[in-house]
């Protein structure tokens, strides 16, 4: 640690203070200092006085000797302006994050949870910090990540099945393009090949309904992936900064009892007889602490109403988008088979089909290339020849 001497101008604020408060003095330590720069005033608008530093002067008039309560007076006396002689003090924030810091912190995490009388009763009655509603957030924010997670599943599922359906369509579609193409009556072969048609135009038809719900996907997908875990991080950076924010208040406090008990024992304490340079330190990575902790809360914030509004909005977006695809996908498939509505029933003459090509020798000639009238008299020898036939005719 080390010192530098300087000196500010403060204009006072219509309540005559100039925001700051300050401990030591007479007749226990032989130095005054700033406990803490309160906000919105003149002191923390100036920025130069820190917690910590050490008051040797108020507008030219030396303070040593006298007590934090006399230098309130003198300050509060003054008309005007305030000029402040100061010695400030330098110190690095990890000089005070000492090992009982640490364990504070570790504390504070596990006392979130608990009650404000619980907190109390353990000591710390000015963690006032406990169940904070936007470590809450964390909470309702895993709600929502499991809540989008069950969307993405959802439309996993949809696409796959709009996929199986467009595939169905298409093996449709070849199927009876195929007996189209084989069969030999005209208007037979006719209906087929246009019902064969419109099966392919449904496969595009299903294959525009995936196309349009893989951006849904995507979206989907960015929220659940980058939104959320941005955010999770950032309330924990936050949860972090407010620990080491209470850790050090709850340092203070314990500092501030122990002057207390070696005052009322009246027993000197060493580290206020010589300066009290190391709650001076503690101060200084409190008020710290407080700046980050401040910021981090804002950060948190800001993010957290962003988030609100887009997953909102997002929900809205998402489903409209879907709504108008099935809608679409809907009015698309009746325009592809509202005009063949009328093409069956149609008469197809099973004897003459020769959609299975046997190729059954008989006579140096297939059975495929006889004439039909061949064919017939062949079968109706062959139901004379039967039993079974003859039989049913007698």
């Amino acid at each position: 640690m080390t010192v530098t001497s300087g000196s500010c101008v403060l204009e006072k604020d219509p309540q005559n203070l100039i925001g700051i408060s300050i401990g030591g003095g007479a007749p226990y330590c032989p130095c005054l200092y700033v406990v803490q720069i309160f906000d919105n005033t003149p002191a923390s608008r100036d920025g130069t006085l820190a917690a910590g530093d050490e008051i040797v002067g108020v507008s030219n008039r030396t303070v040593k000797g006298r007590t934090k309560v006399e230098v309130a007076k003198l300050i509060q006396s003054i008309k005007g302006d305030v000029t402040i002689n100061y010695n400030k003090l330098h110190a690095e924030p990890k000089q005070g994050k000492s090992l009982d810091i640490v364990l504070k912190k570790a504390k504070h995490r596990v006392i979130e949870n608990m009650s404000s009388s619980t907190a109390d009763a353990l000591g710390l009655s000015r963690a006032i910090l406990c169940n904070d509603s936007l470590i809450k957030k964390l909470e309702e924010l895993e709600r929502t990540a499991r809540m989008y997670k069950g969307f993405v599943e959802l439309t996993k599922k949809m696409l796959k099945a709009f996929y199986d359906v467009s595939q169905t369509h298409k093996q449709f579609g070849d199927v009876f393009t195929e007996i189209g193409v084989r069969d030999p009556q005209p208007n037979a072969s006719e209906t087929f090949m246009k019902f064969g048609e419109s099966h392919r135009n449904l496969e595009k038809v299903a294959m525009t309904m995936v196309t349009t719900l893989k951006p849904m996907l995507n979206d989907l997908h960015t929220y659940l992936h980058k939104a959320i875990p941005d955010t999770r991080l950032t309330i924990q950076k936050y949860a972090d900064a407010k620990f080491e924010y209470l850790s050090y208040c709850l340092k203070v406090k314990e500092m501030d009892d122990e002057e207390c008990t070696y005052i009322a024992l009246q027993e000197p304490l060493y580290r206020v007889e010589t300066g009290n340079y190391e709650y001076r330190l503690v101060l200084r990575c409190r008020q710290l602490a407080r700046e980050k902790f401040a910021k981090m809360r804002s950060n948190v914030l800001e993010k957290l109403e962003l988030l609100d509004q887009k997953r909102v909005q997002h929900i809205v977006t998402q489903l409209q988008r879907f709504l108008s695809a099935c809608l679409k996908y809907d009015q698309s498939c009746v325009e592809v088979m509202e005009p063949h509505q009328n093409l069956f029933p149609i008469e197809v003459d099973l004897f003459r089909n020769n959609s299975v090509f046997e190729r059954a020798e008989v006579g140096g000639q297939s059975a495929a290339s006889r004439p039909y009238a061949d064919r017939s008299d062949q079968a109706d020898q062959d139901e004379d020849d039967n039993p079974v036939s003859k039989s049913f005719q007698e």
